[in-house]
């Protein structure tokens, strides 16, 4: 065991979680920097390449509630040093692929795999384990090292590309993700009692819970059981069009949008950096907010903002650099600010131990809207020769999704119902 020491080593863990999510993010992103270069040296269509990017963004999702049952049963270390050296294989294999199948087995299934397993579940295990007191903060603040690994991967790794190709960025990303394995499995723990300490805000020093059950079976009870809650269906359906509206519309296709507009990669990843570095400060202050004041109308206004954000983006595109800042700005703010009370509104209605599995289960939701988006924008892309239609389209079901998210009002009657604390 550890000694204790004066800072909480559960502050280590912490910024370890978020290095890795950091990372995984960065490295989800990458395909967006690549669509136009396949274009150029493959041949492939936009389409094509968005479908591969589709299959990743949702198998991230579908392995969240299967990593929530790995997290329990082999602990956090193991399943971190596991994610990291596959997705390291992928990334290795990658520059020498040479057909459209090749990278939907890399990157749409291996890479999807990879990346999934440290996905928004990873931070809610890390944070229901290690923590009791701020338990929001600390998912926001995890939560917004999505956003912040494409503030310090795309614009660096858009530079590569240009300069160098995009052989080289896939390099400098293996690199970084066989440094960070060796961090993990050196430094990081998978619970509190591993390193002789109490969770964050207690006094009580208690040994982990063993996982019950077959692991590919739980989460599927977890799964038939929430089926029956409305709120359920309401946070899911919310998450659906938050995904649709985030990572699987900007996040895939604001790079080759820009491009469209005679904006090259490394400006157009310039804006994503920015929204990075915006949402890192919403996504933080809305996991403090959460603590604080009733999630269900936090998320009322944030879908809304965001609706409205994604309405002006094509006017912006058209208008001028200062129009693209504020759009950066403003919907960088909101980008990824629903997680914090989305967690906060599962774990109150399903209880502590149940609530990461059933998260997961929330953020497959989450990952089929964002695969839907990236391949059906890509789509329309190809048949309309803009992303106009998507972007307004984006908008209006965030409206939509702002009012889905005061119906959790009274959805249940249960402890979604009771006021926040």
């Amino acid at each position: 065991m550890m000694k204790t020491s004066r800072m909480y080593y559960g502050w280590i863990v912490v910024l370890i979680t978020f290095a890795a999510l950091l990372v995984s993010a960065g490295v989800r992103s990458m395909p967006s920097l690549f669509m136009i270069p396949f274009e150029q040296e493959f041949g492939w269509s936009r389409g094509g390449i968005s479908g591969v990017i589709s299959t990743g963004i949702f198998l991230y999702g579908l392995v969240g509630p299967f990593s929530a049952a790995f997290l329990q049963k082999y602990g956090i270390r193991r399943v971190m040093v596991f994610s990291l050296a596959l997705l390291a294989v992928s990334l290795s294999i990658t520059p020498f692929m040479t057909a459209l199948w090749q990278f939907q087995l890399l990157w749409g299934l291996v890479a999807g795999l990879g990346t999934g397993a440290m996905a928004n579940v990873l931070g809610v295990t890390v944070t229901n384990q290690w923590f009791v007191k701020h338990r929001g903060l600390v998912v926001g603040l995890l939560t917004a090292s999505a956003a912040t690994g494409q503030l310090l991967f795309l614009p660096l790794l858009a530079k590569i590309t240009m300069e160098a190709g995009w052989k080289y960025a896939i390099y400098a990303a293996v690199a970084v993700v066989v440094v960070l394995l060796v961090i993990v499995a050196v430094w990081m723990r998978s619970h509190p009692y591993d390193a002789g300490l109490a969770p964050y805000g207690t006094n009580e020093l208690v040994k982990p819970e063993p996982f019950r059950g077959n692991l590919f079976l739980v989460p599927l009870q977890a799964l038939r059981s929430a089926l029956r809650n409305k709120t359920f269906w309401l946070l899911a359906g919310t998450f659906f069009f938050c995904g649709f509206s985030t990572n699987g519309l900007i996040g895939t296709h604001l790079i080759p949008a820009c491009g469209d507009f005679g904006i090259n990669e490394v400006a157009a990843a310039g804006l994503l950096a920015m929204m990075g570095l915006f949402d890192l400060v919403g996504t933080t202050l809305s996991g403090w907010l959460s603590d604080r004041f009733d999630s269900r109308w936090l998320l009322f206004w944030y879908y809304g903002l965001r609706g409205l954000s994604l309405m002006f983006l094509p006017y912006a595109l058209d208008s001028s650099p200062a129009a693209l800042m504020t759009f950066s700005v403003f919907y960088g703010l909101d980008w990824i600010a629903t997680v914090p009370p989305t967690v906060k509104l599962a774990s109150m209605e399903f209880g502590k131990e149940r609530s990461g599995m059933i998260f997961g289960w929330i953020v497959v939701a989450h990952q089929l809207g964002a695969s839907t988006a990236a391949y059906g924008a890509g789509v329309a892309r190809d048949w309309l020769g803009s992303y106009t239609v998507p972007f307004v389209a984006a908008g209006f079901v965030c409206l939509f999704a702002a009012l889905m998210a005061v119906r959790i009002v009274k959805a249940g009657g249960s402890r979604a119902s009771q006021p926040q604390t």
